[in-house]
Parts: C-alpha cells; sequence; structure tokens
C-alpha cells in the first residue's frame, strides 16, 4: 500500500513538472534563442570594429602615429575572429543528432580558444612592429589623435561591459571571452593614448613614447590572451560547475516528492547549457514504474529551472538501504 501511496505522489510530481507555465518544456529551442541573441550582439561588435578601424587607420596615417595603425590592424583582424565566434553560436544551438547525441553546444568554447590563440597572434604582431618603429626614427603624432583615441576607448569599454553582461545571462563563455577581447581593445588604445601624450608633452626625442605604449600593451593583451585560454580550456575539458550551482541543483533534485536522497552529481557545460548525471535514492518498496516516474520528476524539474540552463538530465534511481 505503501509503495502504491508513493507512486502516486511520483505520478503527480511528474504532471506537474511537465506542466510549468502550461507549455512542454524544450530546452533546446531555449538554447537556440540565446544563441541567437549572443551572435546579433557579436554581429555588432563587428560593425562597430569596422568603423574603428577606419577611424584608427584615418588617424595613425594623418596624425602620424604607428600605434594607431597597429590599433586600426587590430580591429580589422578582429573581424574575422568575431566571425568565428558568430559561425560558433551558429553551430552550438543546434539540437541533438544522431553523430552528435549530446548536441554541437562544444563549438561554443572551442571558437573561445581560437579567439584567445588569435589574441597571442595580434599581440606578437603588434609588438614586432612596435619595435621596428621604436628603432626607426620618425615625426612624432599630431595632438588631435588623443581626443580620436579617448572616443576609441569609451567605446570599446562600453561595449565589453555590455557583452561580458549579456555572457552572464546566457552563460556563455565565449560572449565573456569576446567582451574580454574588446577590453584588449581598450587598453591597446588606453596605452596609445598614455604614449601619444608622453610624446607630445616630452617633444623632440620622446616621438617613440607612443610605439613605447603599444609594447606595453602587447604584454597586457597576452596576459588576458591566457585568461581567456584558460576559461576555454576549462570548458573543453569539462571543468566542474562551482559548489553553489552543485548546492542548488541537489536543492531542486530533493524538493521532488519521493526523491530521499542523493548521491552522485556531475555536471558539465555543454555551450550554453549544463548536462546533468544524478543519481536518486528512493524508497526501496517502489514498483519500477514509480521509480521512473519519480526519476522523470527529478529531470523535468531540473530543465525548468531556466536561471540554470539545464537541457539534459540523466537520473540513475537507487533503493534506500
Amino acid at each position: 500500500m505503501k509503495g502504491k501511496e508513493t507512486g502516486s505522489i511520483a505520478c503527480s510530481a511528474l504532471a506537474a513538472s511537465r506542466s510549468i507555465s502550461g507549455v512542454p518544456l524544450d530546452p533546446h529551442a531555449l538554447n537556440q534563442r540565446r544563441a541567437d541573441q549572443s551572435a546579433l550582439l557579436v554581429l555588432q561588435g563587428i560593425a562597430i570594429n569596422a568603423f574603428l578601424a577606419l577611424v584608427k587607420f584615418a588617424g595613425g596615417i594623418l596624425g602620424h602615429t604607428y600605434a594607431l595603425i597597429a590599433d586600426g590592424a587590430e580591429s580589422t583582424l578582429d573581424i574575422f575572429s568575431s566571425l568565428l565566434v558568430w559561425a560558433g553560436f551558429r553551430v552550438a544551438a543546434r539540437p541533438p543528432d544522431a553523430d552528435h547525441p549530446y548536441g554541437h553546444g562544444k563549438a561554443e568554447p572551442l571558437t573561445g580558444l581560437a579567439v584567445a590563440v588569435f589574441v597571442f597572434v595580434m599581440a606578437g604582431w603588434i609588438a614586432v612592429h612596435a619595435v621596428r618603429e621604436i628603432i626607426t626614427p620618425h615625426r612624432g603624432p599630431d595632438w588631435w589623435t588623443l581626443p580620436l583615441l579617448a572616443g576609441v576607448v569609451i567605446t570599446k569599454m562600453w561595449f565589453s561591459r555590455r557583452m561580458a553582461r549579456q555572457g552572464e545571462e546566457a552563460g556563455s563563455t565565449t560572449l565573456g571571452i569576446e567582451a574580454m577581447h574588446h577590453w584588449s581593445d581598450a587598453v591597446t588604445s588606453a596605452a596609445a593614448f598614455v604614449g601619444i601624450a608622453v610624446a607630445l608633452i616630452g617633444g623632440p626625442g620622446w616621438e617613440a613614447a607612443d610605439d613605447w605604449a603599444a609594447l606595453f600593451a602587447c604584454v597586457v593583451i597576452a596576459f588576458n590572451g591566457f585568461n581567456m585560454a584558460t576559461r576555454a580550456l576549462g570548458d573543453v575539458m569539462d571543468t566542474a560547475v562551482p559548489e553553489s550551482f552543485e548546492r542548488e541543483v541537489r536543492a531542486l533534485a530533493l524538493a521532488v516528492p519521493g526523491v530521499l536522497a542523493l548521491d552522485k552529481v556531475r555536471m558539465r557545460k555543454s555551450g550554453l547549457s549544463h548536462l546533468v548525471d544524478i543519481q536518486i535514492r528512493v524508497e526501496g518498496e517502489l514498483s519500477v514504474r514509480a521509480g521512473h516516474d519519480i526519476a522523470h520528476a527529478v529531470k523535468d524539474a531540473l530543465v525548468a529551472s531556466v536561471p540554470h540552463r539545464i537541457s539534459d538530465v540523466t537520473v540513475h534511481v537507487e533503493p534506500t538501504k
């Protein structure tokens, strides 16, 4: 009798979890929506980079400052890295298929890793050309390049923060990396601003100050690239999720009627969502069907937790000892 009552509770929990908001749960559709929003933001970043590249090239050539020309070249190449990120989002949003039963989420951190490598290459490229400019006598920069650079820095910092917020909301590692990339561009431009200011204040003999500033910015960019690579590799290597996240998942599972205890809870990030492998303990006298219903209730409860961005759950049922 006890087993029948618990089985009834399990069926009620299952029905409730599957009727949240009266709409069938579709985590892959939610991932698609978040990926589309993220891809749109990346395209906006591409448009900003294209405009700023033109401004930097014009300012560098007319204002006689290599730091701005190098900055413009970096913005131009950033367009291609951002296109790679955009393509990564399009692939990551695809639902699971026969060849990829766990989905295509790994495309997202892989593109983030590619961007990190790209940042390293750009840091080296700028450094080489900055050294060449330092050892080559040249004319000093013009004063009007300072307000131009100030506008570039403000624009990049604003967009970096916007992209970082979107990355946190979408649970996207790659958007966070792109935000860091835009922040690196802001650092490069800020360094150029300082270097040009020093060259203008110092006068003759200080013409290479902006080139030294560009060289210093390369160190900052390379360090930022290391942080980008670390974040991307964490997702690729299935690094454990934060303990606070695991505690929330455990609390959600334990709240499902019929779940008496939990054993293992393992989670890994896949693109914009997480995959969960959880082991629950139920009353040993339950029928197979009742235990199956409780397992489904746990899965539906976790998938329904939209803020957690869980797309799939594997539930293992064990009897209490």
